[in-house]
């Protein structure tokens, strides 16, 4: 598993109670999942066991549950400690947040306003310079709200032509840029004014022999866009 960024924390709600998981608490419960023990987990996290133990209680009062359960060992000594339902809960939701993170590591951000609310179809339109784009209704907004849409690079389609399918947003655009990105490559297309940047495969922008300049159809699923109310 990829290591947790220093600064990153998570929101931890149960039962009314909240409690900010830090890198470090983060890594002590992974660790302690790992190795069945606090000693081990909190050599890995470069904490002392008594850090590590502390670390434990203040997590465990502020949410008022067990996140570790230790047994002892038999005649030849031992023993181990193991997270508790609710502790591997908290893990497992730590680790769906890694995971959305690392996916959606490269977005594109565009600042655009609401024009149209359709609750009928449950969708919204907005509108990017002259392109009017599809997106799922967010009750929360209103016609003229500004908003942040956010599109992740591995979510933009290149294409040469317009396609019908289950992609909702085609857009012609122009390459303005072409460079590698870890074993990717990465387009920079211009819609009317506006910068998309896609990931693609090598392979892929062999078979479309992609060069700057060539003029090309971006696509994106309506679901794909997340949005942010400013």
């Amino acid at each position: 598993m990829r290591e947790v960024e220093a600064g990153v924390e998570y929101k931890i709600n149960i039962g009314g109670k909240a409690f900010l998981l830090d890198k470090k608490k983060y890594d002590l419960l992974n660790y302690i999942n790992m190795t069945n023990s606090i000693t081990e987990g909190a050599k890995l996290t470069k904490i002392s066991y008594r850090t590590a133990l502390n670390y434990i209680d203040r997590i465990e009062s502020t949410l008022e549950i067990a996140i570790v359960s230790t047994s002892k060992g038999g005649k030849g000594g031992g023993g181990s400690t193991v997270l508790s339902y609710e502790g591997a809960k908290i893990l497992k939701e730590c680790k769906k947040i890694n995971a959305i993170m690392e996916l959606h590591k490269d977005v594109n951000e565009i600042e655009t306003k609401i024009l149209n609310i359709d609750k009928s179809k449950g969708v919204m339109t907005i509108e990017m310079n002259e392109v009017h784009i599809t997106i799922p209704l967010n009750d929360n907004y209103e016609v003229g709200d500004k908003i942040l849409a956010l599109i992740s690079y591995d979510n933009i389609f290149i294409m040469l032509e317009p396609q019908e399918s289950s992609v909702q947003n085609i857009i012609k655009g122009y390459i303005t840029e072409i460079s590698l990105n870890n074993e990717m490559i990465k387009i920079k297309v211009d819609i009317g004014g506006i910068s998309l940047y896609s990931n693609i495969t090598l392979s892929a922008e062999e078979k479309l022999n992609l060069k700057i300049g060539k003029e090309v159809y971006v696509g994106f699923k309506a679901v794909s866009i997340a949005t942010l109310k400013i």
